[in-house]
């Protein structure tokens, strides 16, 4: 499975910074048609430092009856965040998505800029059942809380 990330993974996904507003990221959800938006640095480098998923605006903040109307995405963001290199194969991408157990990962570049994500489904597309199969297994395993 030597697939190269960059035929399978959403290039140049939507981000924004941990004081964009949530509802800004809600609507980069809606617009992009995912369910996670990256959270990068606010210095322009495109460095990583949280993801906001749908779960973590539903969870977080409606759940808990937080006040949505004023948060900003680092109010609900996962963080840290599990990233891969693009250069990585897609044997590796899977291996991170199960060790960490999450649907997404984010992919960066040399210098360590978001330039891509890579999903279950992304891997589902790339056509290896087998991978898909231990993948969706090893990320739905409940967890010990």
């Amino acid at each position: 499975m030597n697939t190269n990330l960059d035929r399978v993974m959403t290039a140049n996904p939507a981000c924004c910074t941990g004081d964009t507003p949530l509802r800004d990221v809600a609507r980069m959800m809606v617009e992009n048609d995912c369910g996670e938006i990256p959270v990068v640095d606010s210095r322009d480098s495109g460095r990583p430092v949280g993801v906001v998923t749908d779960r973590d605006i539903a969870v977080r903040m409606v759940a808990e009856g937080r006040d949505t109307a004023s948060a900003c995405a680092s109010d609900c963001m996962s963080s840290p965040v599990t990233t891969v290199q693009n250069t990585a194969s897609l044997a590796d991408c899977a291996q991170a998505m199960e060790q960490n157990q999450i649907r997404r990962v984010v992919v960066v570049d040399d210098r360590g800029a978001v330039c891509g994500i890579v999903s279950q489904a992304d891997i589902a597309l790339a056509g290896h059942d087998r991978t898909t199969g231990e993948v969706v297994q090893q990320v739905s395993r409940p967890t010990a809380h």
